[in-house]
């Protein structure tokens, strides 16, 4: 498939997730006011932060894709990173209200919710949007190794679980409404929506920590070794180190020294620095890799010259 053809399903697959975030926030929030379910208006308020989350992964997506310029010698894959930091920020805001109205809902200001069948029906069908939608992001993630994709996919997942819990709230309504020994499950809206709050908080703290992370340029444990194990396997190289490993966005770039024989001809150790960059790209595909090589006699008499002076 052409770098064309990538862009262009990376983007249709945002657009979409885009529009199905609109339809789906839109039709929670007019239940959720027509029933005064505190559960659904949560979900509401989610699924409006889901509309602008996958809105910037839209626009991440797009940025991401520009190729590397003078200003941006690793290219704008960064955009994508900052999309995902700001959705974090955006799901541990509302997580804070909707606690602050269950809390007040709970133990100072009871409001009575109003179930119908538009309250299931609405989150019976976000249920399974979200179910088709965040199999098509996980898939083209996964395709193109796009952290925007995935952190959407994420997302969307837990809204599968949010809204469940949503539904189980609805129906300890509904059955305090009919059993009178059960009036304590009045309050299952509003424990709902704490859950609610609680799954999101904790999807945004793993979300953060692993957008933090490519921000700082952390490497995953491990990856460097595997990189420096894959150089090390070429023919005529003796041994591979200071490897340093990169994110940005769905790329790496991959930057390591290898010392192969002095004496070998200059073509010979240009063609395997081409097979030490095939061999790295196997571990990540699509990898930038920039190969520096030294002498291994030269590097046999820095060590003897700094043994000596020591």
């Amino acid at each position: 498939m052409s770098h064309e053809s990538a862009q262009k399903e990376k983007r249709s697959v945002a657009l979409i997730s885009v529009l199905a975030a609109v339809g789906l926030t839109a039709f929670k929030l007019i239940v959720g006011l027509l029933t005064n379910s505190l559960g659904i208006l949560a979900e509401a308020a989610h699924s409006g932060l889901d509309l602008a989350a996958a809105a910037m992964t839209y626009f991440a997506v797009r940025v991401a894709d520009k190729p590397a310029d003078a200003r941006h010698p690793f290219g704008h894959g960064k955009v994508e990173n900052l999309s995902a930091l700001f959705e974090t920020l955006l799901l541990l805001a509302t997580s804070g209200w909707i606690i602050y109205e269950a809390v007040d809902r709970l133990f100072f200001h009871p409001a009575q919710v109003e179930v119908s069948i538009w309250a299931f029906l609405v989150m019976g069908t976000s249920i399974a949007v979200d179910i088709n939608r965040s199999k098509m992001l996980y898939r083209a993630a996964k395709k193109y190794n796009s952290q925007a994709l995935e952190a959407d996919a994420l997302h969307f997942s837990t809204d599968i679980w949010s809204s469940s819990v949503v539904i189980f709230g609805l129906i300890g309504v509904t059955v305090a409404r009919y059993v009178p020994g059960l009036d304590w499950m009045h309050a299952a809206d509003s424990v709902a929506a704490l859950v609610v709050a609680v799954i999101v908080i904790y999807v945004s703290g793993e979300l953060g920590w692993r957008t933090i992370s490519a921000l700082v340029d952390a490497a995953p444990p491990g990856l460097a070794e595997k990189v420096e194990r894959a150089a090390s396997s070429v023919k005529d190289v003796v041994d591979a180190h200071a490897v340093r490993v990169r994110p940005s966005g769905a790329r790496w770039f991959i930057d390591l020294h290898v010392t192969m024989d002095g004496n070998i001809h200059l073509s010979r150790a240009h063609a395997a620095t081409e097979l030490i960059e095939q061999a790295v790209q196997d571990v990540l595909p699509g990898a930038d890799v920039t190969v520096h090589v030294e002498p291994a006699e030269k590097k046999v008499e820095k060590r003897q010259t700094t043994a000596e002076t020591s």
